[in-house]
């Protein structure tokens, strides 16, 4: 191949690697192969592979929508929410409100609901979390960030002591006209069964794929002949939900672009500036609350609604720093970052360790754990016998998988707090605004790294150029 070819070639490698598309897609590719990869070099069996494929599909999917969500809140306009897993308990307990049939007496379920469709439910879920934005909002943004996250993460564990109490366990609730009640609630501690139809078999149907459903049901199971429809079903269910993570992402992108987008833009990096352009910034930064809290709402409820129950301390505070470390590991204010973000972290932090674990305990059947440390760390002291503290090490991964997070956050912070990418410096308007054969700027939609060391804001909101 000549210099001339070699230069081609070179060149329409960056200009593909240039594209946010293939970022994502060569970073999927990379996870999924390190996966498969090792789970064959141990021997994992076929079935264990599907299952990890699909739970990490799954996550990834979940922490990506949460991702950008967030990124909308903190990236965008600047505002510091440590509230999210109080929108999504929200969203998902109002769906199920919603939702579930009303109340029998036979039944596994304590309480039932209005027995309404699901996609109204789903409805009903992203508005009650936008009208908690709301009120949230009201009182706290004018408030500087310490102590707007001081009370969206008191919000979270209010909502989650509300679907605790007893008061709201079960209720009698009119659901016809005529003033005939309904026995409904939130289950209080013991949690709340979601006893409606499987929405992903539901769409299935809707869409009326049923027939290649059942097909790849029957393809799976040439490989894995005993009960390959847990499998199909958790695989499908991951790809619907990067399908959800590509219309958050085409969503988010378009409303940075968006006039409305780029007056967010001008909030974080200097209010003061927005204001005195004639910018009613609060009513922008209680949109922009709002419809991320809608976003984190619908988030909680494709996270849960498949699950088959839900308790209120599933929504403890530790899921919200989750979300953060993974916006934080891809950087603040990229809508592609928040997406690589959210696939790294739920790769290597919080799946990576389990797949580890599940993979030597399938794999080499190492036998029981001690109980304690003192028992582990005593025979590698004594005799230099590593086994006992190794064995322990691996029966503790869920505890040590905080340490780790909480490690590589402190690292992020000290050394990468722009995350993956770095700061970025992208077209802000939906066209190109370069002169035809000049070179004013990249072409829209493109993304380049930025050699600046800090995002420049637009200022006005007219047009002009700053990061995603």
């Amino acid at each position: 191949m000549s210099a001339t070819e070699n230069d081609t070639a070179t060149g329409t490698l960056r200009q593909l690697w240039a594209e946010d598309a293939v970022k994502i897609a060569t970073l999927l590719f990379v996870i999924y192969a390190g996966y498969l990869v090792s789970g064959m070099v141990l021997g994992y069996s076929i079935r264990g592979q599907l299952n990890s494929l699909a739970s990490l599909t799954f996550y990834i999917g979940v922490f990506a929508t949460l991702a950008l969500a967030l990124n909308l809140h903190w990236g965008y306009t600047g505002l510091f929410n440590i509230g999210v897993v109080g929108f999504m308990a929200v969203g998902i307990y109002v769906m199920a409100f919603v939702s579930k049939p009303l109340y029998g007496t036979t039944g596994a379920a304590q309480v039932g609901g209005l027995g309404l469709p699901i996609p109204v439910g789903i409805f009903a879920g992203m508005v009650a979390a936008a009208i908690l934005g709301f009120v949230v909002a009201l009182p706290a943004l004018r408030l500087r960030a310490d102590y707007l996250a001081i009370v969206t993460i008191a919000m979270s564990e209010i909502v989650r002591f509300t679907f605790l109490s007893s008061t709201f366990q079960q209720f009698q609730f009119p659901h016809t006209l005529s003033g005939e009640t309904t026995r409904v609630g939130f289950g209080g501690g013991s949690g709340l069964i979601l006893d409606f139809p499987d929405p992903l078999l539901a769409l299935i149907d809707v869409l009326g794929l049923s027939g290649a459903y059942d097909g790849l049901v029957r393809l799976v199971g040439r490989v894995v002949p005993n009960n390959p429809d847990p499998i199909v079903h958790s695989l499908v269910y991951g790809l619907v939900l990067l399908g959800v993570v590509a219309a958050y992402f085409w969503l988010l992108k378009r409303t940075g672009e968006s006039p409305f987008g780029r007056v967010l833009k001008a909030i974080r990096e200097d209010e003061d500036v927005a204001r005195a352009l004639g910018k009613n910034t609060d009513r922008f930064k209680i949109i922009s609350f709002m419809l991320g809290c809608a976003l984190m709402g619908l988030a909680g409820i494709l996270w849960l609604m498949g699950q088959g129950a839900v308790t209120p301390n599933f929504f403890r505070p530790r899921l919200t720093f989750f979300v953060w470390i993974a916006l934080i590991i891809g950087g603040a204010g990229s809508n592609t970052g928040s997406v690589m973000g959210a696939a790294v972290f739920a790769a290597a932090l919080y799946q990576g360790p389990l797949y580890f674990q599940n993979v030597v305990t399938s794999v080499f059947q190492p036998g029981d754990a001690p109980g304690s440390f003192g028992p582990a760390i005593s025979p590698l002291l004594s005799s230099a016998d590593p086994v006992p503290f190794l064995l322990y090490t691996l029966d503790s991964v869920r505890q040590l998988q905080l340490v780790v997070m909480g490690v590589v956050l402190i690292w992020l912070m000290h050394n990468r707090p722009q995350g993956m990418l770095g700061h970025r410096k992208e077209t802000a308007a939906a066209i190109p605004l370069g002169r035809q054969g000049g070179s004013a700027g990249p072409e829209s939609g493109s993304s380049e790294p930025d050699a600046e060391p800090a995002p420049q804001p637009d200022g006005d909101g007219t047009g002009g150029t700053g990061d995603e």
